[in-house]
């Protein structure tokens, strides 16, 4: 008898750990949905070109070998290998931009230790044949600006392919990836190099949006307004003016923002708005989420929280359909960490509760069966 109420309660344990684990990450991300993308003119041939779908998180701060404990590790990586395996399996998104800190340490740590992170950093996050993965680097990777080496810009370079400034055109859609901490503006070396790629991507910018400025023999694309990516924000007082259901808590939402270290300096900012003109900028940095129009109200920028549980409780990504004239967006909120917490502690509880209720009555039945 007792073996009996022993394998129930495994059973119910096992069942439990499982949803908790597993189904309830396609449980929660199967309530999101790509958004509809709306024409600006519907009787446009342009409808009939395919809008580019594509996902967008940050923050990942894989942990290393130094801070966090070891199932602090386990647990977060694991939360968020099962949040992007569910969301390519229920999105299928095209593309995929993570916008920095994809480690923790690698701004500190070993050669050994940074491949160790990258090749771990793709085993959680794999690319396929039908979703490509593109990165920036974050503070987390390099370090700021002051602490960045050419050996740490370089290697990172090398390990995730991620160049200081990327320009990924798809369907007439232009994407602009941009290394924040080369934006400060002091005439470092790898600023200079990242200063002088902007300049090239404005004058390709301004030859696919008007002909007579283009230099002889070059390929010219669909113009359209870019979407920028990077790791900082764009500068910003503070959060107070956001209002997201992932915003950072207060006391902290009113912390007034430090330039170059809480977000793009006012100079940067404008100086980058200027180049790019773009009609979307896309950030993190943060760990919180928050939506604000652009100081020119020419678009807008959203500011992703921490893809971690380590980070934010409850985290989200973005899921974008764009056109080379409008762009719609979904903001798809993961797992909340205390919801999960609190379905092992009810489920736990609910177990133990029917096998305790189980075994007495089934004490009692059998005392009155010899009765």
């Amino acid at each position: 008898m007792k073996n009996y109420f022993f394998l129930k309660f495994a059973i119910c344990s096992v069942l439990l750990f499982i949803y908790c684990e597993w189904f309830n990450y396609y449980v929660v991300l199967f309530q999101c949905e790509w958004p509809s993308l709306e024409y600006v003119n519907p009787t446009s041939s342009k409808k009939n070109v395919q809008p580019v779908k594509f996902m967008v998180f940050t923050d990942t701060h894989l942990l290393g070998f130094r801070n966090g404990h070891w199932f602090d590790k386990l647990r977060r990586e694991w939360q968020m290998y099962m949040t992007y395996k569910a969301a390519l399996y229920l999105h299928a998104p095209e593309l995929v931009f993570v916008l920095g800190d994809l480690t923790d340490e690698g701004y500190f740590c070993s050669p050994e230790e940074f491949d160790y992170h990258a090749k771990r950093f793709y085993k959680l996050f794999p690319m396929s044949k039908h979703t490509k993965v593109y990165v920036v680097a974050g503070n987390h990777d390099i370090g700021f600006h002051y602490s960045v080496t050419p050996y740490k810009n370089e290697r990172f370079i090398k390990a995730f392919n991620a160049s200081g400034v990327q320009l990924i055109t798809e369907r007439g859609n232009h994407f602009l990836m941009i290394n924040s901490m080369a934006l400060e503006g002091d005439g470092c070396s790898f600023c200079q190099t990242v200063e002088r790629e902007l300049l090239k991507i404005e004058k390709l910018l301004k030859c696919y949006n008007d002909s007579n400025v283009c230099p002889p023999n070059i390929k010219r694309e669909k113009y359209s307004k870019p979407i920028l990516m990077q790791h900082f924000p764009l500068y910003r007082h503070s959060d107070k003016a956001c209002n997201e259901p992932d915003e950072a808590p207060v006391p902290l939402k009113n912390r007034v923002f430090k330039e170059k270290w809480d977000c793009l300096s006012k100079e940067a900012t404008y100086q980058l708005i200027k180049q790019i003109k773009p009609r979307l900028v896309l950030s993190g940095h943060t760990h919180h989420g928050c939506t604000r129009p652009l100081p020119t109200n020419d678009g807008i920028e959203i500011t992703f929280p921490s893809f971690s549980w380590r980070n934010k409780n409850n985290p989200s990504y973005g899921l974008f359909v764009v056109s080379p004239e409008n762009y719609a967006f979904s903001k798809c909120m993961m797992p909340v960490e205390s919801t999960v917490i609190n379905i092992y502690i009810v489920g736990s509880s609910a177990i133990i509760m029917w096998c305790v209720y189980k075994y007495y009555r089934h004490k009692r039945e059998m005392k009155y069966k010899y009765v």
